[in-house]
């Protein structure tokens, strides 16, 4: 008898915390309008040169930070980068990683064994470190490819055209943390679709397709991924959660990155402990959002898990 597949109280929560965020970061333009002078993520409401933080009141339901900034519209708005930044690094992370594992595993042999080897040596990178360098790495060589390319553009007379501030523009929005993330959180997806590939490729009916003369393309997207895509879909959402605190941490330190959570919890890191050493006299500075930042990671575990839980009942 086929097990009814029903998930756990917990899992649906997941997915509703899920969808509240997601509709959070579309809606957040009408949620939180932007400041006329301070479009973005950070709406001042105040004096910029006031650096002790209001508490909540008409004008900032949770407060201001130092120097006047709504920490509601900084949440809202940080909501919607959050989502952009992980989702990108995922999609990218998860298809470069299934594209070197899935080859990898096909080919087999010496392939297979070279390909998971500098898979391997990637995993040894320290995570923090690996992306100082690759961020630092990044950036110089957007630099030299700006003045390189604008130089180009000079040559052929069409800087006056096009402007060289719009090239600089241009390559500025280019951003190195995201560059370093995906570089270094495609491994786990490379060595998750290999284990799969190599386990299902030696089954009697992917021997038979071949046999049946089934070309290397339509084996794997006809037999191959459809048999492995839940166990990548569970690593990728919980990789959601992970990837925005991690960037909210690397941001904080002040090691790069441009987390909205993490600046707004650096603004305020001097007012954790307040005058005479009472540490809840500022709670809004820092509390709302370190609260987001960690309902955030526990919301995409818990969809991970509970799709987890629905793939192995569907095996069942």
């Amino acid at each position: 008898m086929k097990k009814k597949n029903v998930l756990k109280p917990q899992h649906w929560l997941g997915f509703l915390l899920a969808i509240a965020f997601i509709l959070v970061a579309t809606y957040a333009p009408q949620i939180s309008e932007e400041g006329k002078k301070t479009p973005g993520s950070f709406k001042q409401i105040g004096r910029s040169t006031d650096f002790k933080p209001h508490a909540p009141g008409e004008k900032a339901i949770l407060g201001t930070a130092p120097r006047q900034f709504d920490i509601f519209h900084s949440i809202v708005w940080g909501t919607a980068d959050a989502i952009k930044f992980s989702m990108a690094v995922v999609v990218f992370a998860a298809f470069f990683g299934m594209l070197i594992g899935i080859l990898s595993a096909y080919a087999g042999g010496f392939v297979n064994s070279l390909l998971m080897r500098m898979t391997d040596a990637f995993l040894t990178i320290p995570l923090v470190v690996g992306v100082v360098f690759i961020q630092q790495l990044v950036m110089v060589s957007i630099a030299a490819l700006t003045e390189e390319f604008t130089w180009q553009m000079w040559e052929l007379g069409l800087v006056q055209q096009i402007g060289t501030n719009a090239l600089t523009e241009f390559f500025t929005k280019v951003d190195p943390i995201l560059f370093a993330f995906i570089a270094l959180s495609w491994m786990p997806y490379a060595r998750l679709m290999n284990t799969i590939i190599l386990e299902i490729k030696e089954n009697d009916f992917i021997m038979a397709t071949r046999a049946l003369g089934a070309g290397p393309l339509r084996v794997i997207f006809r037999h191959l991924l459809p048999n492995a895509y839940g166990s990548m879909l569970i690593m990728a959402s919980r990789d959601l959660g992970n990837i925005v605190i991690l960037q909210a941490t690397i941001t904080f330190l002040g090691l790069g990155g441009n987390s909205t959570w993490g600046e707004l919890l650096a603004m305020g890191r001097d007012w954790v402990i307040g005058p005479g050493g009472r540490m809840f006299d500022y709670w809004w500075v820092y509390l709302p959002v370190t609260l987001v930042v960690i309902v955030f990671g526990i919301t995409w575990n818990l969809v991970g898990e509970g799709l987890q839980h629905f793939f192995r009942l569907e095996r069942e």
